[in-house]
């Protein structure tokens, strides 16, 4: 059987009060757990003295209000119509919308004993625009394009280049024409994709209908008619390129609408005799749907006019280690805030709770006392990386994904606390405001926060210092096993262990990382099936793609028949559990885009230099 140890933990302990992020540390260790959120506490009524500012006119991009209701369809052909117009409704309510858009790729090669695994892989970001048509913009400027790769079955004369935007085509059948003019519909059945009850249907483009046309299988939910669901690929395949096949899904995270959410992307056939053109597997995530674009248009509502004097020590003129403290919590605030409106991190929530029970664990162990409380705090996106601002600890969704056990969790957070625990501050520049004005796109050109080789090595020791005092000392193996699985892979992960904003935990080929647990670590054996050194992505944070909170996972155990199953630091499909979100009208807006479509290619054929 499957043994998720740290989600074991996380849901089994009793419940113990946790420290919120501005507090100072417990007295004791605490179990890492989950609890529900408390209720915001009541408003007071303000001061005399405070002026009643009326509240602004609703944002640019407020959540939508639900499409208006219309009478049931009582036939399939009505259906058919029903879900057209929600179609064409979606992608009219989606114009205002820039999402930030994920793609992480592996290329695969056959291994006799553990099947397909990768071989090499790619990693895209960017920010959508669906105004008029399609396009994006990328956060990351990559020189090493995919032309150096060669893939399985390609001569010496052709290379295969991969392009992002064909994977943000696949949020839609067909922006422009998806209907009965272009394509023939046939019902199929009913079947439920968790909560939802779904009309399924196959999708053909009509003869001479034209290329890039949607060819596979949709599930229409049965209560208001929207598409949840596409399974299939894009037909005529065009000269010279390709069309990948695609499993994309919806979310119903706003009342009356389904969001495009995840697309799972797979070629390839490792059957006895076949010579792939091309292998691989593809994760896209869509989040930042309601991204701010013009700043807190709401902060009116907030302001508050006090006829209060501070009287206090703090009131006074800052001394110069004081004054140095508060200009670092100003450029670690800012960072904060610019990373969070880039939509990269995600706001404060239950995980960091969890996280930040982790890092109390090992304060209060190693008589920590701090000047200032260290946060934590999650970036939305799967290269695994960590990185500090200021006493801010930020760690990936992707690293905290294939974390195994507690103890990982506690040895990648045990690096950046070593490196506040020592000073080695980063960041104070960004106390200046002026350098938080630039693009989201060029969040990564302008942000960094990497350490000269001295201090990483100089945080390494101190952590394992820390971890040797903490609760996870004599758990400490898993976290060395989970190097040993990372050492193994870093020579095909090479995306995948990239960091944009902090320090790698891999050079080339090896993991440098904390390498000293991997000495004391259990051999990896993939043929014992109890032995789990690292997750696959995905496998503890869910993300909701509309306000871009996270939460972990909460999974039933699958037992493990062979070491094929394992999967670490793999890519897998989506198969989220469907449900219901407030109360949703029938019918739908008919208003459509009708703008000049590119034909959604993911990957084209080129010839060699």
């Amino acid at each position: 059987m499957r043994t998720l140890i740290w989600m074991v933990t996380l849901l089994s302990v009793s419940a113990v009060a946790q420290q919120p992020a501005d507090s100072q540390p417990t007295s004791q260790p605490a179990p890492v757990q989950m609890s529900a959120p408390m209720p915001d506490q009541a408003q007071t009524a303000p001061p005399a003295t405070t002026p009643q500012v009326p509240s602004p006119a609703p944002a640019a991009n407020a959540q939508p209000a639900p499409p208006q209701a219309g009478p049931q369809p009582t036939t399939m052909d009505q259906v058919v119509d029903r879900f057209v117009m929600r179609e064409k409704g979606l992608i009219k309510m989606l114009q205002s919308r820039t999402p930030v858009i994920e793609t992480y790729l592996q290329n695969l090669t056959l291994d006799p004993a553990l099947g397909p695994v990768p071989q090499n892989d790619k990693y895209f970001l960017g920010r959508m625009d669906l105004s008029t048509t399609i396009d994006r913009k990328d956060y990351i400027k990559d020189d090493q394009s995919m032309e150096k790769h060669l893939l399985g079955g390609f001569s010496k004369l052709f290379k295969v280049q991969y392009q992002p935007l064909g994977f943000s085509w696949m949020i839609f059948a067909d922006r422009n024409d998806f209907d009965r003019q272009h394509y023939d519909f046939r019902y199929v059945r009913r079947e439920f994709l968790g909560d939802v009850r779904c009309l399924v249907f196959d999708v053909t483009p009509k003869p001479k209908s034209g290329q890039g046309r949607f060819l596979g299988r949709i599930w229409i939910e049965d209560q208001d008619y929207n598409i949840v669901r596409l399974n299939g690929t894009y037909a005529p395949r065009p000269r010279n390129a390709y069309f990948f096949h695609m499993d994309s899904w919806r979310l119903n995270l706003i009342p009356g609408y389904w969001v495009p959410a995840f697309i799972y992307s797979e070629e390839g056939d490792f059957s006895a005799g076949v010579k792939n053109q091309m292998a691989f597997k593809a994760q896209t995530r869509i989040w930042g749907y309601d991204l701010k674009k013009d700043g807190q248009s709401d902060e009116l509502t907030n302001i508050r006019v006090d006829s209060v004097q501070d009287d206090s020590p703090t009131a006074q003129d800052a001394s110069p280690l004081a004054a140095e403290r508060q200009w670092q919590q100003q450029a670690e605030d800012n960072v904060v805030e610019r990373l969070t409106r880039a939509g990269l991190l995600a706001p404060d929530g239950d995980v960091d709770k969890i996280l930040q029970t982790v890092v109390n664990n090992m304060e209060v162990t190693n008589n920590i006392d701090l000047p200032r409380p260290v946060r934590t705090r999650v970036l939305l996106t799967s290269p695994l990386e960590t990185f500090s601002v200021g006493n801010t600890i930020v760690i990936s969704r992707g690293l905290v994904d294939v974390l195994p056990d507690e103890s990982s969790l506690a040895m990648a957070l045990a690096h950046e606390l070593a490196h506040i625990v020592l000073g080695h501050n980063l960041g104070s520049k960004y106390a200046f405001n002026d350098r938080m004005l630039f693009s989201d796109e060029a969040t990564y050109q302008n942000l960094g926060f990497k350490h000269i080789p001295e201090e990483e090595a100089a945080a390494d020791k101190k952590a394992i210092e820390m971890l040797k005092n903490s609760p996870y000392a004599q758990k400490l193996d898993g976290a060395g096993l989970f190097l040993k699985a990372l050492n193994t892979r870093a020579g095909a992960l090479n995306a995948l262990l990239t960091a944009h904003l902090g320090n790698n935990m891999a050079e080339g080929a090896a993991v440098t990382r904390m390498s000293q647990l991997m000495g004391s670590a259990p051999q990896i054996d993939w043929n014992k099936l109890d032995q789990i050194a690292a997750l696959p992505l995905g496998g503890r944070v869910k993300l909701n793609p509309w306000d871009d909170k996270v939460e972990l996972v909460k999974s039933q155990p699958v037992a493990i028949t062979s070491a094929r199953d394992k999967m670490p630091f793999e890519v897998t499909p989506f198969f989220p559990r469907l449900t219901r979100t407030g109360t949703t009208d029938n019918s739908g807006s008919n208003g459509n885009a009708a703008t000049p479509t590119p034909p959604p290619t993911t990957a084209s054929v080129k010839p060699a230099n």
